[in-house]
């Protein structure tokens, strides 16, 4: 999920957390529960911090480590242990309770979307992305902002306010999961494809319109949308197999780029002296563009000039990469 989302999550849970009897009457813990539950919903994205050393360290990393099983008990422990320095004389077991609920929250959530998390590590490195909840959803956020207000305004009480909350949003998880299962059988029937391929589905902010990605046997995409009962092909995407673009593998951020993505496509620009070679994702495509990129600038003899990755529109990544030309 967004920042945004994570952060209202937190506070939701410390209002949850006041079916906890304990929590309920001790203003004190109370308070401290909440400190662990915002901390905790926010802790596994300290890695975005990595982007300010280099894009291709964060992309190779993002949502990996910082959301591995070992680091759920991590979190847990730095955190309570910064509250325990903090608030003295608190039940520091309640709160590392309700601070493990976030964090296991944060990264369960954002096995949902299509970014997706290497929570498996360290057993396997696979990037684990179900494709079922947009990364920003608008029913969690404004539900949460809504419980938050009422408790805020003391209007309903937290208990009963969060508990009722969550088993909303667990039932909401239920039929979205569901919802996409449906969907992708809808789409392998109306596509009817007369050979084997496997098709990904993406949300949208719309609950009826989904992106959809078919990979044929070939290698090639097939890049389209369903809204409702109506099926639609837009594009189709392959890779080129110029000689740049494999020496465009040499590069570290196309290495970041493909560890992270295995639905990756390249295409070259001749450049007067030299080639210009752009990976995209295409589960990303939005508006006609490849938001999500590793571009390598090199001259003939395929020596890199200068690179690229990361969420960029292709206007901006041109002026970036420009004064860089051959």
């Amino acid at each position: 999920m967004d920042t945004s989302t994570h952060f209202v999550m937190g506070i939701g849970l410390a209002g949850l957390a006041y079916v906890d009897p304990v929590v309920a009457t001790d203003p004190m813990l109370a308070a401290a529960v909440m400190v662990g539950t915002i901390a905790g919903s926010q802790a596994p994205d300290i890695d975005t911090a990595l982007r300010f050393k280099s894009n291709s360290l964060y992309i190779r990393n993002h949502r990996g480590l910082s959301h591995s099983l070992p680091f759920l008990l991590l979190w847990v422990l730095l955190i309570t242990g910064v509250i325990g320095l903090i608030f003295s004389g608190v039940s520091l077991g309640h709160v590392a309770l309700w601070t493990a609920v976030a964090v296991g929250v944060h990264v369960f959530t954002d096995l949902f979307n299509t970014y997706g998390t290497q929570a498996a590590r360290p057993f396997t490195e696979r990037w684990i992305a179900w494709n079922i909840i947009h990364i920003f959803d608008p029913f969690l956020f404004t539900t949460h902002v809504i419980a938050i207000l009422l408790w805020a305004f003391d209007l309903i009480a937290p208990a009963p306010l969060f508990t009722t909350l969550y088993i909303l949003i667990g039932i909401y998880y239920v039929w979205r999961t569901i919802a996409r299962a449906l969907v992708v059988r809808k789409v392998r029937r109306m596509d009817n494809s007369p050979e084997p391929a496997k098709y990904i589905v993406i949300p949208t902010i719309s609950w009826s319109r989904w992106h959809v990605v078919k990979t044929n046997t070939d290698g090639s995409y097939e890049l389209g949308k369903i809204d409702g009962s109506e099926l639609t092909w837009s594009l189709h995407a392959t890779s080129s197999t110029h000689a740049a673009v494999v020496a465009s593998r040499k590069a570290p951020e196309v290495s970041a780029f493909l560890y992270f993505t295995s639905y990756a496509v390249a295409e070259v620009e001749e450049l007067p002296a030299g080639y210009k070679v752009r990976w995209a994702d295409v589960r990303y495509r939005h508006r006609k563009q490849y938001p999500f990129v590793a571009v390598v600038v090199m001259d003939r003899n395929f020596k890199t000039i200068d690179t690229y990755v990361g969420w960029l529109s292709d206007e901006k990544m041109d002026k970036k990469l420009l004064s860089a030309r051959p």
